[in-house]
């Protein structure tokens, strides 16, 4: 017995032709999909009609999405090891794999309880996020490593030439400092001014200073989550400020043009 066994025929059918439309293929166990785009709380939920959630799965995918994302940037830049790291980090955080997953288009069919459907904005991006690590293992499975490395390929690595162009794999939080005592000669300060919401989702609200001036604002649902937010933005201003005093940046050139249809041994 499967998770498949319970659903109509219309609902495969939905199940299908996102994979045929999204994925450009057709699931041979069409239960794999559907196991990967069901959470933990709709077993819960549904005993008697759902016999598995996307755990084993989402375990699986995390693994070859780190092996593909590694492989990709060792083959790709002659760099170290610490900055492949933080480049990868970047690029598998959950952010950017539930934003691939929501522009995949496959929340309609995300199977959750009653209570994550109304959850904050943050719970639902990381349950995006842990199905898109499920939707690779479950390629993976039905279709193949090429073929799982073609949709990492196309969805998360893709986005490498914005992480390098943009720096978005820097701590914002250390750049913010390095920044700041570099013009300004002294360090940043945060001070949460403001919480509001439910303790089960709570809202903060951070002031970065610089000099006893506030530089930037920013919320989030944790005093730290804030405070890379006002961070983010610090920076920006730094280098719209003092662009001219800047060095030049170079950024790091791929050593294979041809990356995205570049067949590797593996």
């Amino acid at each position: 017995m499967n998770n498949l066994a319970f659903l109509s025929a219309k609902e495969k059918a939905a199940y299908q032709t996102f994979a045929e439309q999204k994925l450009g293929f057709k699931f041979k166990d069409l239960n794999l999909l559907v196991t990967a785009l069901t959470h933990r709380s709709y077993v819960n939920e549904h005993l008697k009609t759902c016999v598995d959630h996307n755990e084993r799965l989402e375990f699986l995918g995390d693994a070859i999405l780190e092996l593909v994302s590694s492989d990709f940037l060792f083959r790709n830049f002659n760099v170290s090891e610490g900055l492949m790291t933080a480049w990868r980090s970047t690029l598998v955080r959950t952010e950017s794999i539930g934003d691939a997953g929501h522009k995949l288009g496959y929340a309609p069919l995300v199977r959750m309880s009653k209570g994550e459907r109304i959850g904050s904005a943050r719970s639902h991006d990381i349950i995006m996020a842990d199905c898109f690590e499920a939707v690779i293992g479950a390629i993976y499975l039905d279709q193949g490593f090429k073929t799982a490395r073609e949709f990492i390929y196309k969805n998360i690595l893709v986005k490498i030439t914005d992480v390098l162009e943009q720096e978005t794999w820097r701590d914002p939080k250390s750049y913010f400092q390095e920044l700041s005592q570099h013009f300004d000669g002294v360090p940043p300060q945060y001070r949460t001014i403001r919480e509001e919401g439910p303790d089960h989702d709570r809202i903060f609200t951070v002031a970065a200073y610089v000099n006893g001036e506030v530089l930037a604002t920013a919320d989030g649902h944790s005093k730290q989550e804030a405070q890379v937010a006002c961070a983010k933005q610090a920076v920006k201003q730094y280098l719209k400020k003092y662009a001219a005093e800047l060095p030049p940046r170079e950024i790091p050139k791929m050593q294979c043009p041809d990356w995205l249809t570049s067949a590797y041994p593996i």
